[in-house]
């Protein structure tokens, strides 16, 4: 289990990148989250992360979340789901996410609005993007994107605010033309939806890159945690 000496140290680093790489490209740091992501860090490490200033947390696997936020349910955390999504199993996010960020097929839009509805939420999503045409990602092509996003009119417990990726895991500098085209789908859009503002992308591997094509929020685990047990 990483210290808490190593957690902020690395923190601050992440930190430090993000005001660096924003500066280079005149954006302001403040406009870009940082979702720490928590995966199969244990209870005791989210908390030692919420005492150094850490309060955005990001988990893959929904029954995770659900146990994680009750565990720590005395704490003023903001969840994100970021997992691929089983829509049998969004009745353990929906109640506990502020965004769900991975969100493409519109029986996905259909199973939150239901429980959105249910417990009296409006669920923010973003729409996830495949801009890389890779089969073993999810999302929708750039092209849809649009028509997904009309879909969503139908329902009034489920608001798009944006849109997320998963760039291919190669070299940083390779992800760049992968971060602008989702940067440019974003832009075109909000020319009919303004409210699609937010770009999820950027991880470990390539999140300076990603903050300098316009991320809005980082979804940053190895870089502050350290590697993760590949058990489970």
């Amino acid at each position: 289990m990483v210290s808490e000496i190593e957690l902020k140290e690395n923190y601050e680093k992440v930190l430090e990148n993000i005001k660096i790489h924003a500066g280079k490209v005149g954006r302001n740091p403040e406009e870009i989250k940082l979702v720490a992501v928590t995966k199969r860090q244990p209870t005791d490490v989210l908390r030692i992360a919420l005492n150094i200033g850490m309060s955005v947390f990001g988990e893959n696997y929904a029954q995770e979340l659900r146990d994680k936020s009750r565990v720590l349910s005395d704490f003023n955390i903001e969840w994100h789901f970021i997992g691929r999504i089983q829509t049998n199993k969004l009745k353990y996010v929906v109640p506990v996410s502020g965004l769900i960020h991975s969100v493409y097929r519109i029986e996905e839009i259909v199973e939150i609005d239901k429980i959105a509805k249910k417990i009296g939420k409006v669920q923010d999503i973003l729409i996830e993007v495949n801009v890389s045409g890779e089969e073993s990602k999810g999302g929708v092509k750039p092209d849809d994107v649009r028509e997904v996003i009309v879909k969503t009119r139908e329902f009034s417990n489920v608001r798009v605010i944006g849109l997320m990726t998963m760039a291919p895991y190669i070299e940083p500098e390779e992800t760049r033309k992968y971060f602008r085209l989702l940067r440019e789908t974003r832009d075109n859009l909000k020319k009919e939806f303004p409210y699609v503002n937010e770009l999820s992308m950027g991880m470990t591997n390539d999140y300076t890159i990603a903050i300098e094509e316009g991320s809005t929020i980082v979804r940053i685990g190895t870089a502050i945690f350290g590697e993760r047990d590949k058990k489970g």
